[in-house]
């Protein structure tokens, strides 16, 4: 069991989570707002996705990303900075009978530093690298993260100075984790543990130890579950040695049918831990464990 851990909220992802709760932010004052919100309530971390304000949909676009980070850059917090580098990888195959050429509506095949041309402009203390692709629910959809892209958005990403947080979805991500950290392309990996979603890791203990025990040397990492798992997984983590998630990203719920706002889901999960004697660190502890680098 850790003894001390932080928490990253995950605040708006690219989902459809949007259409089942008035909660999920999407303009970037709103998703900023949320995230300045869970800061305060405990999260050392954000995790910022941006979403275009007319479809409510993921989007890439640097401007967004620009007005949200400008915001919580200029609050009276003092985050951790995550942007994702997830979008860009998506492809939506035609179907079993014709899978080529891809479905237009939700494929985004973008280039590895193309992936990257906000956290370039941006600089946060921390992005995320996908490490690996998998089948993502029962549709036709395929997260698309090959080695070389791997390889080639971790060498940039050590140029910039920027730490990479690494999601693993899998047990044989974490193949491609460890040839990236032999590479010398990762060191001392800052993981995060994505459980429990449709044909990727299941979230029960078993496999969550297996792959706690499969990790590389000096790993720095957390873990979460989507759904009704995500608070239970805050003990959970805790016990396996890791840090904490929380966030609409990957649960809208607070209790059985009772909508949460980003800031109760970070208060809930500050309750939990603090009730089995763990500490919650602040993101300036988070900045020194992890030899962040402060680029403004």
């Amino acid at each position: 069991m850790i003894s001390e851990v932080f928490i990253t909220c995950a605040v708006t992802g690219s989902g459809a989570a949007v259409e089942r709760s008035p909660h999920v932010p999407v303009t970037p004052e709103q998703i900023a707002d949320s995230a300045i919100e869970a800061a305060r309530a405990g999260a050392a971390v954000v995790h910022i996705h941006v979403r275009d304000p007319k479809t409510r949909l993921g989007s890439r676009n640097p401007a967004l990303y620009r007005e949200v980070v400008r915001r919580i850059r200029a609050s009276d917090v003092n985050p951790v900075i995550n942007l994702t580098t997830g979008l860009g990888g998506d492809l939506v195959l035609g179907g079993p009978d014709s899978p080529l050429p891809p479905d237009p509506k939700g494929t985004d095949m973008a280039g590895a530093l193309e992936r990257l041309v906000h956290v370039e402009e941006l600089l946060p203390e921390i992005c995320t690298l996908d490490c690996g692709s998998m089948n993502f629910g029962a549709r036709e959809y395929v997260m698309i993260n090959t080695y070389p892209t791997l390889r080639k958005m971790a060498a940039r990403l050590q140029e910039l100075a920027v730490r990479p947080e690494c999601e693993v979805f899998d047990t044989g991500h974490l193949w491609a984790l460890r040839d990236l950290v032999e590479e010398g392309l990762i060191k001392d990996p800052l993981i995060q543990m994505c459980m429990g979603i449709r044909y990727g890791a299941p979230a029960d203990p078993t496999t969550l130890m297996a792959m706690v025990n499969a990790l590389p040397p000096r790993s720095v990492y957390s873990a979460f579950s989507i759904g009704p798992m995500q608070m239970p997984y805050v003990a959970m983590a805790a016990l396996a040695g890791a840090n904490v998630r929380v966030g609409l990203e990957d649960n809208l719920y607070l209790s059985r049918g009772r909508l949460a706002t980003n800031a109760e889901l970070v208060e809930r999960a500050v309750q939990i831990l603090e009730a089995i004697g763990v500490r919650v660190m602040s993101p300036n502890e988070v900045r020194e464990k992890l030899a962040l680098k402060v680029h403004r």
